[in-house]
């Protein structure tokens, strides 16, 4: 197969070829990490980022039932079928 071509496959059709889309003819390249790296998704940054809490925001403050409190929960006889 050519280089310039591919096999595209797309529900409800049959798989055919096509030629393959230059990406850096794009209008929107460079938005792209290929063309900028400042674009790139950094997971890192974005898994631990810190929430910024104010002092004029309000939330609320629930309470969870700790492991203690299921110290005497029987699986078998305290959980109705479905």
């Amino acid at each position: 197969m050519d280089g310039m071509k591919c096999i595209l496959q797309l529900r409800g059709v049959r798989p055919f070829f096509s030629d393959k889309f230059d990406i850096t003819k794009h209008k929107n390249y460079r938005f792209l990490s290929d063309s900028n790296k400042k674009h790139a998704f950094d997971i890192e940054k974005f898994v631990n980022r810190k929430l910024k809490v104010k002092n004029s925001d309000e939330f609320e403050v629930h309470e969870f039932a700790s492991d203690e409190d299921f110290t005497d929960f029987d699986y078998e006889e305290d959980l109705e079928p479905i």
